[in-house]
């Protein structure tokens, strides 16, 4: 469950409510989200335009181009994503702001209590709430983040978004999205791909990264959007993006019959971030009820922001415990997130690691190992967590992020905090970097 607390005692007797609901065990479908959904009148059909965001990896950070590319260009824009980092409110934003404490208390205590009887998940509730919000408030678009998986995920209710994209593929929370089921596919990173191509919609464009899957993968969304009559765009021959390899600093999109752009490269850290600008991007021009012309794809590119996501913290309580040294923060938990640190990272690094109970060590740790000059474990606060020992015989724990940091030797290699986005949550925290 994604805890949550609040400086505002009025928002934190709602996050009480919100805590104290039970999780729902094996339950599958839409029904209860709608259910909810109707006792507030709907709101999910009177949203403004909507772009839905599915994706293992890299969906975050998609949306966050998204947002800022459409505000460059002069639009108000909703966004819902998931987890917070410090602050629940970080969920919602409502018209470019994140929505203020008061009317967050009371968002959620009407959500709250038109399900008392419902039984809604944490999500399912976050869910309602902002589409509650956002059908209140007048913006231009809304981007809309899927929370896990597709199919059955609590956004899915959107019934004609404007455009749909499908971000990078991975295995990721396999107790879920890989549970037995009859008429669903095999093989692991297929039936991840069927679950997120669940978003799919007749007549409206899904945009994918094509290529870049493996071909199990691709075979199952074109077999989906067959069925669904959604129009596919593939990285590869629809669209795409390149400039990364080459060192430019630039970022050249294009398509096919029609002309390329050349933007600058993107404003988050990381090769793969041009493929989610690339699908943003690609988003945009899959659509023609929002114009969102070069020189604002440009300004979004340069001002886009993604916390906890190869983020270097500014100065700090935390930096300041290692001054001159360079301390890089990153929320990856899955095996394609230790590839992207790996291809991130190539010189020798400090690694201060703390992962949930329920994903595998080594997906982080495997790729980085041979970079990896100190392991230190500390915990995820408010959640089960691996102990050092589970990281191997060169791991050590410290008590916390401060303690593990004053503990490594000085050498001037840089620090890398990953592991968890929960960590990646207080380690902004206690470095006074609140995301906005």
């Amino acid at each position: 469950m994604d805890f949550a607390t609040s400086t505002s005692p009025a928002v934190q007797a709602q996050l009480d409510r919100l805590g104290a609901l039970s999780v729902p065990q094996g339950r599958l479908g839409l029904a209860t989200i709608r259910a909810l959904l109707a006792r507030l009148g709907d709101p999910h059909l009177a949203l403004p335009p909507v772009f839905h965001v599915a994706g293992t990896n890299g969906k975050g950070s998609s949306c966050a181009f998204l947002r800022a590319m459409l505000e460059a260009e002069g639009y108000k824009v909703h966004a819902t994503t998931s987890p917070h980092l410090v602050r629940y409110n970080e969920r919602i934003r409502v018209a470019g702001e994140l929505i203020s404490d008061d009317r967050l208390a009371q968002l959620l205590a009407e959500v709250l209590d038109a399900g008392a009887d419902l039984n809604p998940s944490f999500f399912e509730v976050t869910i309602a709430a902002a589409f509650t919000e956002f059908a209140r408030v007048r913006a231009d678009a809304c981007v809309v983040e899927v929370g896990l998986g597709g199919r059955f995920d609590a956004t899915n209710v959107i019934e004609r978004p404007l455009v749909c994209g499908i971000a990078a593929l991975g295995i990721d929370h396999e107790r879920f999205l890989l549970a037995p089921e009859d008429g669903v596919p095999n093989n692991p990173i297929a039936r991840i791909a069927f679950e997120k191509a669940g978003i799919a919609k007749p007549g409206v464009p899904l945009v994918t990264m094509g290529e870049c899957y493996p071909d199990a993968a691709r075979a199952v969304i074109a077999a989906i959007t067959e069925k669904t009559g959604s129009p596919l765009r593939e990285y590869g021959p629809g669209w795409c993006c390149d400039g990364f390899n080459a060192g430019t600093g630039r970022l050249f999109y294009r398509e096919r019959y029609r002309e390329g752009i050349d933007v600058p490269a993107p404003s988050i850290p990381g090769e793969h971030q041009y493929f989610n600008a690339g699908l943003a991007i690609a988003m945009l021009r899959s659509q023609s009820r929002l114009r969102v012309g070069e020189a604002a794809i440009a300004q979004g590119l340069r001002t886009a922001r993604w916390p906890a996501r190869l983020q270097r913290l500014s100065q700090g309580p935390l930096t300041m415990l290692v001054p001159g040294r360079a301390i890089w923060l990153d929320g990856g938990h899955n095996p394609s997130a230790g590839e992207t640190l790996a291809e991130f990272f190539r010189e020798p690094i400090h690694l201060i690691i703390g992962m949930l109970e329920a994903k595998d060590p080594q997906s982080i740790v495997g790729p980085l190992r041979d970079r990896i000059r100190s392991l230190t474990v500390v915990a995820v606060p408010g959640h089960d967590w691996h102990p050092a020992a589970r990281f191997g015989p060169g791991a050590c724990a410290a008590a916390g992020v401060e303690q593990a940091l004053l503990g490594l030797p000085a050498d001037g290699y840089c620090v890398l905090v990953a592991g968890s986005l929960y960590l990646a949550g207080e380690v902004l925290r206690l470095n006074g970097e609140l995301p906005d």
